[in-house]
């Protein structure tokens, strides 16, 4: 179902000092465990989808499989695209009806990064959708977790002021993916951050970060905490220990075990972090 602006409800969580669980789904089965988790709890929830899910999925039965869920289940949502890498991209999602879009150039020169932020918020205006950008480096699966490259404030705020994004994602220690021991999370940097970009901010890599320490970050600012790899780790361990269990062929039966584990993790996401 459609809902009021994501904009809207992020700044209001900003006043609050709340957040939101943003969740990536890859298929049926991921979706599925999440709205589980959501609906039992009658939590909001962000459903995302990157490019790799949108070209798995097709981009029209992505979008459709989230929006039908969020209604079979009842639960109030909105779709986001994640790490949109180009503006071709994010124009094809808005028109697809996407409530949220992400363009992430952190890895392009600053003022390559403001010019199309600048652009995608230009043309998400007539969509009504929330525009998120990234500033600083936050790796990527693959990518070096060694590199240092943490958001400046005052970056931030003239990322801000010159492009008028809805929210930022910003760096201080995370990473996508697991982590060999804790982040330590730069928490006075994100409070120089908050108290000068007056937007929500995004903090990414959240997966396998201790629950104290995300509800701190949300009292400095954070009003979308992803997750992403935790998702795809559980349901697919879980699979995995079935499948060496039995010979069923019969997927609606072997798929149950992994779906409860998805649904039990982000309940418990949502009970520690928003509760």
């Amino acid at each position: 179902m459609k809902n009021n602006s994501l904009t809207k409800e992020l700044n209001i969580a900003l006043g609050e000092k709340r957040a939101f669980l943003a969740i990536n789904y890859y298929n049926a089965e991921t979706l599925k465990g999440v709205l589980l988790a959501a609906s039992s709890l009658g939590n909001p929830v962000i459903l995302q989808l990157t490019r790799s899910s949108i070209e798995y999925l097709g981009l029209d039965m992505a979008i459709r499989m989230g929006h039908t869920a969020l209604e079979q289940y009842k639960v109030k949502g909105w779709i986001h695209l994640d790490h949109g890498d180009s503006v071709e991209l994010v124009q094809q999602c808005l028109d697809a009806g996407f409530d949220s879009v992400m363009i992430d150039a952190s890895e392009q020169p600053l003022e390559e990064n403001i010019k199309k932020t600048a652009e995608v918020v230009r043309r998400a205006e007539k969509y009504h959708a929330n525009v998120e950008a990234e500033l600083g480096y936050v790796a990527k699966l693959g990518q070096s977790k060694k590199k240092r490259g943490l958001t400046e404030p005052t970056d931030a705020k003239a990322f801000y002021e010159s492009t008028g994004v809805n929210a930022l994602a910003i760096a201080i220690g995370t990473s996508h993916g697991f982590y060999k021991e804790e982040p330590k999370l730069d928490l006075d940097r994100l409070q120089k951050i908050h108290a000068i970009v007056p937007i929500p901010l995004v903090l990414h890599g959240a997966s396998g970060i201790p629950a104290s320490s995300l509800k701190e970050a949300i009292q400095r600012g954070i009003c979308k905490i992803n997750i992403a790899t935790e998702v795809k780790n559980i349901f697919m361990q879980t699979l995995k220990k079935t499948l060496i269990q039995t010979d069923e062929i019969d997927l609606r039966k072997v798929f149950p075990d992994a779906i409860q584990a998805v649904q039990n993790l982000v309940h418990e996401k949502m009970n520690t972090i928003l509760s």
